[in-house]
């Protein structure tokens, strides 16, 4: 994900890194090719010229711009559902962290650095599952080896380390480091826990009905593709110029609506998963007190 400070007005005309343009150009070039054809032909294909004028156009592209609005939205509202998700992981991986390090008693056997571990172990694990990625190296560095062994045997990693994480709780609690309230509120974070983790793979499951993206995309392509009949007879040789900005609107749209559908990839407008990982895991390092989690930042890539 791409955050930038305000630019100033003229700059954002030439913004090119996490533009959709790059990926466009291809389109709105074969786009212009077609037009200069109809402008040199006239509108004119095997002796039969296309009777079409800028009027049919404006009303059909003004009720493609509200459906092009609706799916926007849609896909926006998946991105902001799934920010909310890393939001709220935040909150509770804080939450549990000071519950780890305001035990009764801290001189009994159990570790509040593995605790800590696991739940850093979670969140990275989280984030590989969401992304289709590797999770071992970010895994190895937080898990114990058997530990680690249950965890890369698994299909479903996070699942698997709150269990873990539900083990350690049960241990303190034998071990009298915490009573059965203090073990009822751990049992509140980790069912929030498995909510986020549930909303997350809810989004990634359930993409927006194929045959509605099918549909917009063919009905963008296709107006894109008459617009010039219906403005060769007005505009002449600036036909291209306003087909090819007209289509760029419609299309990036499109293009827009299509990155952001699937907030947890890796498109530069997608969530910044690795940087809020990373932030995660460091700050629950830091309530700790262990200095080690600063010098650990500089070990990540944080590109997403």
């Amino acid at each position: 994900m791409i955050i930038r400070k305000k630019e100033h007005w003229f700059k954002m005309l030439f913004v090119w890194h996490g533009s959709v343009l790059p990926g466009l150009l291809p389109r709105l070039f074969l786009l212009f090719i077609i037009s200069l054809g109809v402008v040199y032909l006239r509108g004119v294909i095997f002796s039969f010229k296309v009777p079409l004028n800028p009027a049919p156009l404006t009303l059909f592209g003004f009720v493609l711009a509200l459906f092009l609005g609706f799916r926007n939205n849609a896909s926006y509202d998946r991105f902001w559902e799934g920010r909310k998700l890393w939001g709220a992981l935040l909150n509770t991986a804080r939450s549990l962290t000071r519950q780890a390090l305001t035990l009764k008693n801290t001189e009994n056997k159990v570790s509040v650095s593995e605790f800590i571990a696991l739940l850093g172990a979670f969140i990275f694990a989280l984030k590989h599952q969401l992304r289709g990625t590797d999770a071992h190296n970010d895994l190895k560095e937080r898990l114990n080896e058997d530990q680690l062994k249950i965890v890369l045997a698994s299909k479903y990693k996070p699942a698997v380390i709150m269990r873990l994480l539900a083990e350690w709780v049960q241990q303190a609690k034998e071990e009298g480091s915490i009573d059965t309230i203090q073990q009822a509120r751990f049992d509140e974070n980790f069912d929030k826990l498995s909510d986020i983790v549930g909303g997350c793979e809810r989004i990634v499951s359930t993409p927006l009905p194929y045959s509605y993206r099918v549909l917009l995309h063919r009905t963008v392509y296709i107006y894109c593709f008459l617009l010039p009949f219906g403005l060769v007879d007005s505009l002449r040789w600036f036909t291209p110029l306003i087909v090819v900005f007209v289509a760029y609107t419609f299309v990036a749209f499109e293009a827009i609506a299509d990155e952001i559908e699937e907030p947890f990839g890796t498109d530069a407008n997608d969530l910044a998963l690795n940087t809020m990982s990373v932030m995660i895991d460091e700050t629950i390092h830091e309530m700790a007190g262990e200095e080690f989690a600063v010098s650990k930042k500089e070990k990540y890539t944080i590109i997403d």
